[in-house]
């Protein structure tokens, strides 16, 4: 006698809400949003389309929703490695390596946080106030990165360029490591990260030093 199937969560729990974001995560990761439908997500995660409408109005509010969770756990990453114990230069260093790691280890969560490189470079939105609130909450999760190099002397501006100049090189580094590029150079990526953070440290830490003399 084959075993019952496993009921699935009711559409108004906390657990149907997960579900729907894991399946939508690997809608978006197999075709990307252009392709996504609502009506393919709820079939991955095993529902009816109309269960998902009783969540998402449209695939790009589902879209904003698991990168607004994607970019959660990315801050989570970053703050837990910013202990404000340490010195700013470990600070710096680690947070700045926790982003580069988490997105190393989960590259669908750096599709969702590009938009989805399948889709090709180009511009894409979900409307001004989720674009709004999810740089926002990107923004926080470099904030470690910044509050650090502000501590060694450096001002808001420099500070928020520094920022800038690190998440630059990590994503270039992130794209050569998952499709698979860095291995022509024979280089390692997390290694040439470390490199680089302890290279722009240095300069921080000789331009805060020739501006107290």
């Amino acid at each position: 006698m084959p075993s019952p199937r496993p009921r699935r969560p009711r559409a108004d729990t906390p657990d149907k809400r997960a579900l729907i974001l894991e399946a939508a995560a690997q809608v978006f990761a197999d075709v990307g949003l252009e392709g996504a439908s609502l009506r393919a997500v709820a079939a991955r995660a095993g529902y009816a389309p109309a269960a998902l409408y009783f969540h998402f109005a449209s695939k790009e509010a589902l879209y904003a929703e698991a990168l607004m969770a994607s970019l959660a756990r990315l801050g989570a990453a970053t703050i837990a490695d910013s202990d404000a114990d340490r010195c700013a230069v470990t600070r710096l260093k680690a947070a700045a390596m926790a982003f580069f790691t988490y997105y190393a280890d989960h590259p669908r969560d750096l599709d969702l946080g590009f938009y989805l490189f399948r889709g090709g470079m180009k511009p894409a939105g979900l409307g001004r106030d989720r674009d709004e609130a999810l740089n926002s909450a990107l923004e926080a999760a470099l904030a470690p990165i910044e509050r650090a190099a502000m501590d060694l002397g450096t001002s808001r501006d420099e500070a928020r360029l520094l920022t800038l100049d690190i998440f630059a090189h990590a994503a270039g580094l992130l794209l050569l490591l998952h499709t698979g590029r860095i291995r022509m150079f024979g280089a390692s990526a997390p290694h040439m990260m470390e490199r680089y953070i302890t290279e722009k440290t240095a300069a921080l830490l000789k331009g805060t030093a020739h501006a107290d003399t």
